[in-house]
C-alpha cells in the first residue's frame, strides 16, 4: 500500500510538471530573439516571463542565494562551475532533450572542465570579449589607431585622446581582470599578488579616461554614438553596428578581436535546483536546440552558437566573419574561463570594487 501511495504521488508530481504553463527566464538584455520566444509560446501554450540582468555577478547572486523563482538561467562557464559546486542547479536530463545530438561534440568537450559530463548546462552561445569601436570617431582623433589592439584602451597616449567621445568597459571583474593580466603577458588566471598589483595599476591608469563601467548600456550607446570605444562582447558590438546602420548614423561601428589575445566565453542554459517549472524549462531548452531556433539567435544577435545542425541556416556573412567565427590562428590566442579558488575570486572582486567606485 505504501509503495502504491508513493507511486501515486510520483505520478501526480510528474503530471504537474508535465503540464507547466508558465516559465520564468533570467538572461542578458536582448539575448533571445522576440520571434523565437513568440514561436515557443504559440507552440507550447507556455507563458514566458523574462527578466534581464546587467552583470554576470547579478545573476550569480540570485542563483546562489536560492529561491530566485527562475526556471532557466544563462550562466557563463565560470558561473556554471560555481553553481554546480554550490548545488544551485539541477541535472539537465539529456534523455528529455530530443535535439541534444545537434550540439558540437568539440565544444561540449571544452565545457567539461567546468561541467563534467555536461550534466548541468547546455551551451547556448559563445564568442569573445574585444573592442567595439566607432570607426570614424576614433579615426578623427587617432588617424593611425591600432584598431585590433588593447593598446587603444590601456595606453594613455591613445585613451586620453578618446576620453571626450566616451570609453566604456564591461562590468565583469573575472573576465576583465583576466584580459588585463593576459595583456600584461601574465597567465590570465594568475593569483600572484605582484601580477594582480600590476593589473590594478593598469586599471587605475585607465580610470581618468573612462566614462563608465556597465554591461547593459553599451549596445545603445555604441549605436547612438554616445561612446566610441568599448570593451564588449562581440555580439553586443554587432547588434550596435546593425542598429547604427539601420538608423543611418554617419558612422560605422566595428568589432575587433585584440591581437594580444582575449577571453573565449561560453554561456549555457541551466535550470536552478529550485526552479518552479522544471518541465517547462526543459521544453524551452529543447526548443532552443532546434537548428532554426538557435540560428535565429546568431542571425539576429550575431553570437556564434554550439549547434552544428544550425550552421546551414546561418547567414554566410555571419559564418565568414572572422570576428564572430575566428580562424584557428586567432583561436590559438584565445583563452577559456577558469574557475578560481574562492579566495582568489574575492581578491579580484576587491580589486574591481576599488576600480569601479572611483569612476
Amino acid at each position: 500500500m505504501r509503495a502504491l501511495i508513493g507511486l501515486f504521488c510520483l505520478c501526480l508530481c510528474f503530471g504537474a510538471q508535465a503540464t507547466d504553463t508558465q516559465l520564468s527566464i533570467y538572461t542578458w538584455t536582448e539575448y533571445i530573439p522576440d520571434e523565437v520566444l513568440q514561436r515557443f509560446k504559440n507552440e507550447t501554450g507556455i507563458e514566458v516571463k523574462l527578466d534581464v540582468f546587467s552583470s554576470a555577478e547579478e545573476q550569480d547572486s540570485k542563483l546562489l542565494t536560492g529561491h530566485s523563482g527562475y526556471d532557466v538561467v544563462f550562466p557563463s562557464t565560470n558561473s556554471l562551475a560555481v553553481a554546480i559546486k554550490a548545488g544551485a542547479v539541477q541535472p539537465i536530463e539529456h534523455a528529455q532533450l530530443t535535439h541534444y545530438a545537434n550540439l558540437d561534440p568539440d565544444l561540449l568537450l571544452k565545457l567539461t572542465s567546468s561541467d563534467p559530463g555536461n550534466q548541468y548546462g547546455v551551451p547556448y552561445a559563445w564568442g569573445t570579449v574585444g573592442l567595439g569601436i566607432n570607426k570614424q570617431a576614433v579615426a578623427k582623433r587617432i588617424p593611425d589607431a591600432p584598431l585590433n589592439s588593447l593598446d587603444l584602451l590601456f595606453k594613455p597616449e591613445y585613451a586620453s585622446k578618446l576620453k571626450d567621445c566616451g570609453i566604456a568597459v564591461l562590468d565583469s571583474p573575472q573576465e576583465v581582470i583576466s584580459i588585463v593580466l593576459n595583456y600584461l603577458g601574465h597567465r590570465p588566471y594568475s593569483t600572484d599578488a605582484n601580477e594582480l598589483k600590476q593589473a590594478q595599476q593598469l586599471l587605475t591608469q585607465l580610470q581618468p579616461n573612462l566614462r563608465y563601467i556597465n554591461s547593459s548600456r553599451q549596445i545603445d550607446d555604441l549605436a547612438k554614438g554616445d561612446v566610441c570605444l568599448t570593451l564588449v562582447y562581440n555580439g553586443d558590438a554587432a547588434i550596435a553596428a546593425a542598429r547604427a546602420s539601420e538608423s543611418k548614423q554617419p558612422f560605422e561601428v566595428i568589432y575587433r578581436i585584440p591581437r594580444e589575445g582575449t577571453l573565449l566565453w561560453f554561456d549555457s542554459m541551466a535550470i536552478p535546483v529550485d526552479a518552479p517549472h522544471p518541465q517547462a524549462a526543459r521544453a524551452f531548452i529543447d526548443f532552443m536546440l532546434r537548428p532554426e531556433s538557435i540560428a535565429a539567435l546568431t542571425n539576429s544577435l550575431f553570437f556564434a552558437n554550439a549547434n552544428k545542425a544550425a550552421t546551414p541556416l546561418i547567414d554566410k556573412a555571419v559564418t565568414t566573419d572572422p570576428d564572430i567565427y575566428p580562424s584557428q590562428e586567432v583561436r590559438d590566442r584565445l583563452f577559456s574561463e577558469q574557475l578560481l579558488p574562492l579566495r582568489a575570486q574575492r581578491d579580484r572582486t576587491r580589486l574591481w570594487t576599488t576600480f569601479r567606485t572611483k569612476i
